[in-house]
C-alpha cells in the first residue's frame, strides 16, 4: 500500500476501533497483529455493553455514556462499510432487586438517569412477571430495566472492524511484527502494559484473567442480565454467553477450571431458562487493567509519534466507539480535548 500514515499495533477491539476511525478520516492505516483479530481479551464471547450506575457522576461515566450512545451509529457504520455483522443490538439489561433498600436505590438512580442520561435512555423498575421467559429470578419480584445497555458479538465485531479498515484502503497484517511506519498506536493488551511498565520503570497496569462460556439457547432479542456477579448475554445466533471471573493471580492465561463451572451454575440459578442449556464452548483470556482502572489514552512518554490505547479492562468494548474518535483526534490532529485527565497515560505514572 502507499506510505502508511498510522500503524496500529494490536487487533483487539480498541486497536481496530482506532484504526477504523483514522481510516474513516482518510488516513492510510496498517494494523499489525501477531495472531488474528480478537486474539486476546477481545475474543471473549460475552459482549456486554453496559453503563455504570447513574449516580456520583464523573468523567469516566460521562465518557462511557457518550460511547454507548454512539453505539448504534458506530457499529451500524462498521457493518455498512464491511458488509459483515457485528452482532450489535441495543437490547437493554435486567438486574434483580433483592430487598427494600435496593429498591429505594433503584428508584433514586432512575431519577438521576432522567438528567444524566439526557433523556436518551431510562433506568426503571419493572415487574419480573412482565419481563418474559428470559427474566432472572428476583426475591422481590422486581427488576431494574435499563434501556442503555446493548450487546455485541466481540469476535464478529473485530472481524468486521478489520474488514472495514481494508475496505477503506487500509491493511490488516496478521501473524506479523511489523513493519512500523508513520505515527504508531500501541493497543497491545496486557503484554503492552507490561512493556510500558518496563520502559517507564514503574507498574502502570497488569492483566486480570477472566473465564466465560457459551451455552446453546435461543433468545435473540432478550435483554442481557447482570445478577449475583454473573453476566448473561443472549446473542442473535442461538447462543447465550455467561461470564466472568476476575483472577489477579493465574498460571495459565488460557485454561478454564472449576471457577467457570461455578459461574455457569450461578447463571443457571439466576436464569431458569438456561437450566438445561448445553455448554458448547469454554473460554479464558486476560484483560488489560491500568493502575487507575480507567483506559490509558495518549502519548507514549519519551517516544515521539507513539501513542497508547490500552487498559480497557471490563468495559473496553463499550468504550471502543469513543476511544476511536478521541485517538483519531489526537493522532491525526494533535487534539486531546476530549480525553479525560483520568484516562491520560500520565495519570498512571
Amino acid at each position: 500500500m502507499a506510505t502508511v500514515d498510522v500503524t496500529v499495533m494490536g487487533a483487539g477491539v480498541l486497536g481496530l476501533a482506532c484504526g477504523y476511525a483514522c481510516a474513516a478520516r482518510g488516513a492510510k492505516v496498517r494494523v499489525v497483529e501477531w495472531s488474528h483479530p480478537g486474539a486476546g481479551a477481545s475474543g471473549t464471547p460475552v459482549g456486554a455493553l453496559s453503563p455504570h450506575v447513574p449516580e456520583r457522576w464523573n468523567d469516566k461515566k460521562a465518557f462511557q455514556l457518550d460511547s454507548l450512545l454512539m453505539g448504534d451509529a458506530f457499529w451500524g457504520g462498521v457493518e455498512q462499510v464491511s458488509g459483515m455483522s457485528t452482532g450489535y443490538g441495543r437490547v437493554g439489561r435486567y438486574q434483580p432487586i433483592p430487598d427494600e433498600a435496593a429498591l429505594e436505590r433503584a428508584h433514586a438512580r432512575g431519577v438521576e438517569a432522567e438528567t444524566l442520561w439526557q433523556g436518551r435512555a431510562v433506568w426503571q423498575v419493572v415487574a419480573m412477571a412482565t419481563a418474559g421467559a428470559f427474566a432472572p429470578n428476583s426475591p422481590t419480584g422486581l427488576l431494574i430495566h435499563d434501556t442503555l445497555s446493548a450487546r455485541i458479538a466481540p469476535r464478529a465485531a473485530c472481524d468486521a472492524l478489520a474488514a472495514a479498515i481494508v475496505a477503506l484502503g487500509g491493511e490488516v497484517s496478521c501473524g506479523a511484527e511489523g513493519p512500523i511506519e508513520g505515527r504508531v498506536i500501541w493497543a497491545t493488551g496486557y503484554p503492552g502494559l507490561a512493556m510500558l511498565s518496563a520502559e517507564l520503570g514503574q507498574q502502570v497496569g497488569s492483566g486480570v484473567k477472566g473465564q466465560a462460556a457459551i451455552l446453546a439457547h435461543d433468545a435473540p432479542n432478550a435483554p442481557q442480565i447482570y445478577a449475583n456477579g454473573v453476566l448473561i448475554v443472549a446473542h442473535g445466533n442461538g447462543t447465550v454467553a455467561v461470564g466472568s471471573t476476575s483472577e489477579r493471580a493465574f498460571d495459565d492465561p488460557y485454561s478454564t477450571d472449576a471457577q467457570l463451572d461455578e459461574v455457569i451454575a450461578r447463571a443457571r440459578a439466576v436464569c431458569p431458562a438456561l437450566e438445561r442449556a448445553e455448554v458448547i464452548e469454554r473460554w479464558a483470556g486476560v484483560r488489560p487493567r491500568a493502575k487507575t482502572i480507567a483506559p490509558m489514552l495518549g502519548h507514549w512518554p519519551g517516544r515521539a509519534g507513539h501513542f497508547v490505547a490500552n487498559g480497557g479492562f471490563k468495559i473496553g468494548i463499550g468504550l471502543a466507539p469513543k476511544v476511536g474518535q478521541v485517538m483519531a483526534d489526537l493522532v491525526l490532529e494533535g487534539r486531546a480535548d476530549d480525553i479525560p485527565e483520568s484516562f491520560r497515560v500520565e495519570a498512571s505514572l
